[in-house]
């Protein structure tokens, strides 16, 4: 993929902010999206072609490309939109982390789908309880 980076047209890559900070500073970085055929879905599973988005970051200090992602939205996406979403992996990442280490979602030992269901959408709803809490401004409780 890197060899595609680097064949595209100057023209191509995007500077787009993808992250605010709390500060309210937004974080750039340079994208490129293009327009591929999901080759997989074809060959392996015999359905009809599609397109979907490749999208390369390629930081201006960088000698090459350094992540890639593909995404299925429409076509009429937004680059910042699309730029977004894909760094917003990381993030995504340090919620299951979250979920995994301090509220247990990998400790589940039964045996039956009602009792893990139950499992997943207790330790779910304390993840959520803690990020609005997170989240929240420091506001003194009632005595």
């Amino acid at each position: 993929m890197s060899a595609l980076a680097r064949e595209l047209n100057p023209g191509a890559w995007q500077t787009l902010p993808y992250r605010t900070t709390k500060a309210g500073e937004e974080v750039v970085s340079r994208f490129a999206f293009v327009r591929v055929w999901a080759a997989n879905a074809v060959e392996r599973r015999g359905e009809e072609p599609r397109t979907e988005w490749l999208i390369i970051e390629w930081p201006q200090d960088t000698e090459a490309p350094t992540d890639y992602w593909l995404s299925n939205l429409p076509e009429d996406s937004e680059s910042e939109h699309l730029a977004r979403l894909a760094r917003l992996r990381w993030t995504i990442e340090l919620d299951y982390r979250q979920l995994k280490g301090e509220l247990g979602l990998d400790h589940y030992e039964g045996r039956s789908y009602p009792g893990f269901h139950h499992h997943c959408a207790l330790v779910t709803c304390a993840h959520a309880f803690l990020t609005l809490e997170r989240l929240s401004p420091k506001v003194r409780r009632p005595d």
